[in-house]
């Protein structure tokens, strides 16, 4: 019997993430997703009235395609794939992948070139501006293996996590898009972590359900030069096909001058030097999902944790929450303050607004899990 859940988050995704109507016409991008998932995602779509669009893919062939791609083939591939994503209103991605880290051995060079000649175009110039889009992984053993979960559990995760009640977010976090507004000067202090920053003119963008699913943020940017002090995260994040550990950044004037990660530092620094952009920062963001609480080793997830922010080297989005930084690299990192993680404060403008992970503002109070997973 078809899972009722997987129509439940289809129609959640094509109604409430990118609206899909009769003038639309839908990109739906699968990698490693069993046929009959994307076949359901294609009926909702339809039954939006939407023109609908579908590119399946592999990982295992994306792998080969980069241990052998060059400059003038990965600017074919963005060249046809850009004339398609111009010609979309909406994209959605369902991103399966049977090994997290299938990507891990292709060269470091082929990556960044594959950064620089496909992502910037089609990605960042063209998808994330131009269109009504919306990303999310797809549950399988090799998932759950990494959430360190059974398949069953993970499952039942998986749906909570992502099809929570959207409306509420949307009504809880209304005061801290106010506050974000009107707020110059961020602070944020956790076990080796103190720095600070501005926000101010940045504008901020809250996320409840409308692009990544799971979702349950609200994010900004810094002042592209505004950033000082020392950043040490308290998760894994797998980026690239590798899996980083302790990453550790000290900050002046914006810029990370010096990057560790354990075993993984040469690499780290590779990534960063990409271009001049990926050693600055496009995104800073607070996490609130209730039903996300403990890290999973997925970006789509871990970002959303209750009582998290996630600090980005690389690419900013367009204003508001963007501030103008450019960089093949887009690298949400994140760091956990509740209490059992260690702790942490987060200040604006000398106010205390979160501690210990948890909203001490009376106005932003409904976004605690408590209230949020009513």
């Amino acid at each position: 019997m078809f899972d009722a859940r997987v129509t439940r988050l289809a129609d959640l995704v094509c109604r409430h993430s990118v609206q899909l109507s009769a003038d639309d016409c839908v990109l739906i991008h699968a990698f490693d997703v069993p046929s009959d998932i994307i076949a359901e995602f294609v009926r909702v779509a339809q039954a939006q009235s939407a023109k609908v669009l579908v590119r399946s893919e592999s990982n295992p062939i994306r792998r080969q395609m980069l241990h052998g791609m060059t400059v003038e083939n990965a600017q074919l591939i963005a060249k046809l794939e850009k004339f398609e994503m111009e010609h979309a209103t909406a994209y959605i991605a369902l991103r399966g992948a049977d090994n997290a880290f299938e990507l891990s051995d292709v060269p470091g060079t082929q990556t960044a070139m594959w950064q620089r000649e496909y992502a910037t175009p089609v990605i960042f110039e063209t998808r994330i501006p131009k269109t009504k889009w919306a990303v999310l992984r797809w549950p399988n053993p090799s998932v759950a293996q990494q959430a360190s979960m059974s398949s069953k559990a993970f499952e039942d995760f998986y749906f909570d996590a992502c099809t929570v009640d959207y409306i509420r977010m949307a009504e809880a976090v209304k005061p801290l898009v106010d506050l974000m507004n009107r707020t110059d000067r961020v602070r944020v202090i956790s076990p080796g972590t103190d720095f600070s920053f501005s926000i101010k003119g940045i504008g901020c963008v809250p996320c409840t359900g409308e692009r990544n699913i799971p979702d349950g943020e609200c994010f900004t940017a810094p002042v592209k030069d505004s950033v000082n002090g020392t950043v040490q995260f308290n998760t894994s994040s797998l980026y690239q096909g590798m899996e980083f550990k302790d990453i550790r950044y000290e900050i002046k004037d914006g810029k990370i001058i010096d990057a560790s990660a354990g075993g993984n530092t040469e690499k780290l620094n590779e990534i960063l030097d990409t271009d001049e952009g990926a050693r600055y920062f496009g995104e800073w963001s607070l996490g609130f999902n209730p039903k996300v609480l403990h890290p999973i080793k997925d970006t789509l997830f871990d970002e959303k944790i209750a009582g998290s922010l996630h600090f980005t080297p690389g690419n900013a989005y367009d204003p508001p929450g963007g501030n103008g930084n450019k960089s093949a690299v887009h690298w949400d990192t994140v760091l956990i303050q509740r209490a059992e993680y260690g702790g942490g404060e987060i200040w604006f403008d000398d106010v205390l607004i979160r501690k210990d992970g948890i909203f001490v503002v009376p106005d932003l109070l409904g976004l605690n899990p408590e209230n949020l997973a009513i």
